[in-house]
């Protein structure tokens, strides 16, 4: 009796320690990870580059930056972002971009916004006119064409070329270049770059003209000079005619 009380309770003891051991360790094990939810932010690449103040400012107030932070973060098409520094905006004439209406300003950041991801090395494979988030790529609207020579890589508009400085960021779904030249569209600024400076009208200097062959003296131009021959031959006309009436009447 004792022996199967001492077992039952060895038994107990033992179920205690295992109990216990394993609570222990349950306690002290490290917690699992989270799960990243690293959400890429196009203005946050920015900013922590610096030297983009106005372009986060256009995206922002655009929209432009919401909707490429959306769709990089729910497709897996990817993007590519050519990014102006401050001093490619500031290099343009004075009020440009506030010259622009709201419309216009969205269509100058979306140009500068291709909807796929294409690395410095696919450059030199793509087909021009490369199509951007403007929209239409054809002559006079929004082209955008891309050219090589060794590693360095142009960008033309139509109305200026802009060369690719560096690689700000890439991660294999966003690439984001920095380029020297705010990327101008055709359909936005090739009326005003075509345009000729105005000259202004070349003074007018009143000319005299001839009278016309056959008509008398006075009868020509107001601009036309007195013929002074002709005054001549009628003053000495009056003057015999005065002196014959005066004649007359004497002889009367």
């Amino acid at each position: 009796m004792k022996h199967q009380i001492l077992s039952s309770l060895s038994l107990i003891l033992l179920i205690l320690h295992f109990s216990t051991s394993t609570l222990a360790q349950t306690a002290t094990a490290p917690a699992p990870a989270p799960a990243s939810t690293g959400s890429t932010n196009i203005t946050q690449i920015l900013e922590k580059a610096g030297q983009f103040t106005t372009l986060i400012r256009l995206m922002k107030v655009t929209s432009v930056g919401d909707q490429i932070n959306t769709q990089l973060n729910n497709s897996n098409q990817g993007m590519t972002v050519f990014a102006p520094t401050d001093n490619a905006f500031s290099s343009l004439k004075s009020g440009t971009i506030n010259s622009l209406n709201a419309q216009q300003q969205v269509a100058l950041v979306q140009f500068h916004v291709l909807p796929n991801f294409i690395s410095m090395t696919q450059f030199q494979t793509v087909s021009n006119p490369l199509r951007t988030q403007a929209g239409d790529a054809s002559p006079g609207d929004f082209p955008l064409n891309v050219t090589t020579s060794g590693n360095q890589v142009n960008v033309s508009t139509g109305v200026d070329d802009a060369t690719v400085a560096n690689t700000i960021y890439t991660d294999g779904q966003l690439a984001v270049y920095q380029v020297d030249k705010v990327l101008q569209p055709m359909s936005i600024f090739a009326a005003a770059a075509a345009a000729p400076a105005t000259a202004p009208a070349p003074a007018t200097l009143k000319s005299k003209r001839k009278a016309p062959a056959g008509l008398s003296p006075s009868s020509g131009s107001d601009d036309s000079p007195a013929d002074a021959s002709g005054v001549e031959r009628n003053t000495m006309h009056g003057t015999v005619v005065l002196v014959f009436g005066i004649s007359l009447f004497a002889i009367l």
